[in-house]
């Protein structure tokens, strides 16, 4: 699962701390971990699926500051800092890719919120892949990042962080996540 590896969160608006790393790490373990199977693309994803998140929000969300909020315009919809790094873009299915943020009124953290363009919930689907675990790598250890591996848990998946794969906004606060979320069951790998 990826998170909101989107580009105002790798270079732009919201850029985060090894933000560029994660993507590239994350390329990198997408290959080793489809490496070997033979086929064309949508079979190597029918056997390792790989779902994204995407923060999608109108241009007058009300997290932004001129709405009253405390981020910076920010993944707004129909824009380059909205889209999912180009390094990852063939892997990308959209039943697969769940936007999260779309009602202006309100907020979302966790991938768990977002839906597919069917309408699809993130747990939907999961139970129609007949998965129990789900590695978990994307952009913000402290905010979506978290939130989406906390509701996946909850929700009784086991769940690997892959430490490697991420970005945060303060050095600082990833390394309290991460020490919170091992704390709670979630396996940083």
């Amino acid at each position: 699962m990826v998170v909101d590896m989107l580009y105002d969160f790798i270079d732009g608006s919201l850029a985060c701390q090894n933000a560029e790393s994660a993507v590239a790490q994350t390329v990198k373990y997408i290959a080793r971990q489809t490496k070997g199977m033979g086929g064309e693309e949508h079979e190597i994803l029918d056997t390792f699926p790989i779902l994204f998140i995407r923060d999608h929000h109108p241009a007058d969300h009300s997290s932004f500051k001129e709405q009253g909020g405390i981020w910076p315009p920010h993944c707004v919809a129909g824009t380059h800092g909205g889209e999912i790094h180009e390094d990852l873009l063939p892997y990308v299915n959209e039943e697969l890719t769940f936007d999260k943020g779309c009602d202006k009124t309100v907020e979302q953290y966790s991938g768990f919120e977002g839906v597919n363009e069917a309408g699809q919930s993130l747990g939907e689907i999961l139970e129609l892949l007949d998965t129990t675990d789900v590695y978990v790598c994307g952009i913000a250890t402290e905010y979506c990042v978290r939130n989406t591996c906390e509701d996946l848990l909850k929700a009784g998946f086991k769940v690997h962080l892959l430490k490697d794969c991420i970005a945060y906004v303060d050095h600082d606060g990833h390394l309290k996540a991460l020490k919170e979320m091992e704390e709670q069951g979630i396996h940083i790998e």
